[in-house]
């Protein structure tokens, strides 16, 4: 089996990325929305995968993404470059806490390393892919408030223990939950993610609940449904 990995609308090559695509990257990128998206920003964007969704669901926005990791940046933007989408897509080689621009974005996602104070992973590219210091999240935070517009949002998928600190501590950057979708892996287990979508309308966010399996490999229509425009085998 290749390293490109092929979807209805484009291909990833995935050679020189440290984090492949994964089942929380394509998740994210199907869920988060926004009404009406001018800029988009991608953290992290590793493969390029969530990047290239959200060119796909939205025909009118420009799309940026930073990778921090100089091979993967390569390989995202060529991935980019390849796309029917290349004319609205730019990538950054760049640490999130250095990028900068003048641009404000309607939306940012990210499927940020979140592994903070975990055991580290030996292999070092790996390990800044998934790993997280404690104030990488208080940063994202930070930064993102910054650069959205006054109706913008933030998507981020992460662990249900630490989505849970994350929205805590966005209430200092006066950002509120406005929708929390619990993910599992199917209907006898606990939810294992949660998607969180942060804005500064402060209001009683919506709970949505995804299940991935009904079965042994075998998927829910829900999950399906939400990938059917992405994924080859739906």
């Amino acid at each position: 089996m290749g390293s490109v990995f092929r979807f209805k609308q484009f291909e990833v090559d995935q050679a020189g990325c440290a984090m492949k695509i994964n089942t929380d990257g394509v998740i994210l990128g199907a869920v988060a929305e926004h009404l009406d998206p001018v800029n988009i920003l991608d953290i992290g964007t590793g493969t390029g995968v969530i990047a290239l969704m959200m060119a796909q669901r939205f025909p009118s926005a420009c799309v940026n993404a930073v990778e921090i990791d100089e091979s993967a940046a390569l390989a995202s933007s060529k991935n980019c470059l390849n796309s029917p989408f290349a004319d609205r897509m730019s990538v950054f080689y760049s640490s999130f806490e250095d990028f900068t621009t003048t641009l404000k974005y309607s939306l940012i996602v990210s499927n940020p390393p979140y592994f903070v104070n975990d055991l580290k992973n030996p292999e070092k590219r790996k390990e800044i892919a998934r790993h997280a210091d404690e104030d990488f999240f208080d940063l994202l935070l930070k930064k993102a408030a910054g650069m959205l517009t006054e109706d913008g949002l933030l998507w981020l998928i992460l662990p249900v223990k630490q989505a849970a600190s994350v929205v805590v501590n966005a209430v200092l950057q006066k950002l509120f939950p406005s929708k929390i979708v619990h993910v599992y892996s199917d209907q006898t287990k606990a939810s294992f993610r949660q998607i969180i979508c942060l804005g500064f309308s402060d209001r009683p966010p919506l709970e949505e609940h995804l299940y991935i399996y009904e079965g042994l490999n075998l998927y829910t229509d829900q999950y399906k449904y939400l990938l059917s425009d992405f994924l080859l085998a739906f």
